[in-house]
């Protein structure tokens, strides 16, 4: 059923959902005015189905091997998306690399959370990069998706500060804590028409983000 004045969205998830929690307890408390109308994930074992499942979220997997090739995949994909109705599709935790028809049909309504403070560490393995670099900053940003691998336009990070015995597991635990915190906030912009991508420019409250907004986890703020 469509909850009037709520902006449909289709979270896509890889593995054990965590944001995806996170979005829907954000929801479920009033403090984010989405509906979430699928938690698709290319993985059918995927702890985050059932965790989606909880919340009274449709659920989906779409699994690559079903299919010929990626375009197949993408499509099928797509298709579910679509017939979801979802405005916004909300990549978190999504472990594959989409082709430029995917992206291109969902420009300006397709977010991603990755875990480094973009543009240093695109790919994998952030934290373990960021310690090898001996980093005393790192964090998580929110960026709208483009055909450039984590390089399309930012919106918002968080900085979390690296601790001097700090592991890649403890440091992630940190990140994570963060992006849980910071992404119902910038979909709320989005839902309440406060966020838009206009070519290649962010543009919040109806100004141009000349750098994405940035905020500190409590450990880096003191």
């Amino acid at each position: 059923m469509r909850v009037m004045g709520r902006t449909r969205a289709a979270v896509l998830f890889s593995g054990t959902g965590s944001n995806l929690v996170a979005i829907a307890e954000a929801v479920a408390g009033g403090r984010l005015a989405l509906e979430l109308c699928l938690a698709a994930t290319d993985r059918p074992a995927a702890a985050g189905l059932a965790r989606a499942a909880s919340f009274g979220i449709p659920t989906l997997a779409v699994a690559p091997a079903d299919y010929a090739d990626r375009a197949a995949h993408e499509r099928a994909l797509m298709a579910a998306i679509d017939a979801s109705g979802a405005e916004l599709v909300v990549l978190a935790g999504y472990m594959r690399i989409f082709g430029a028809g995917f992206v291109d049909h969902y420009a300006g309504r397709l977010l991603n959370l990755h875990p480094s403070l973009l543009p240093a560490y695109p790919g994998l393995h952030t934290h373990d990069r960021a310690l090898a670099a001996g980093d005393r900053v790192h964090g998580t940003s929110i960026h709208f998706v483009t055909a450039d691998l984590d390089g399309g336009p930012l919106v918002a990070q968080v900085e979390v500060a690296v601790q001097p015995h700090d592991t890649a597991d403890s440091l992630a635990g940190r990140v994570r804590a963060a992006e849980h915190r910071l992404y119902p906030v910038v979909l709320d912009w989005f839902a309440a028409g406060r966020l838009r991508l206009e070519g290649a420019t962010v543009f919040l409250d109806g100004l141009p983000l000349a750098r994405p907004v940035r905020f500190q986890a409590p450990e880096a703020a003191s």
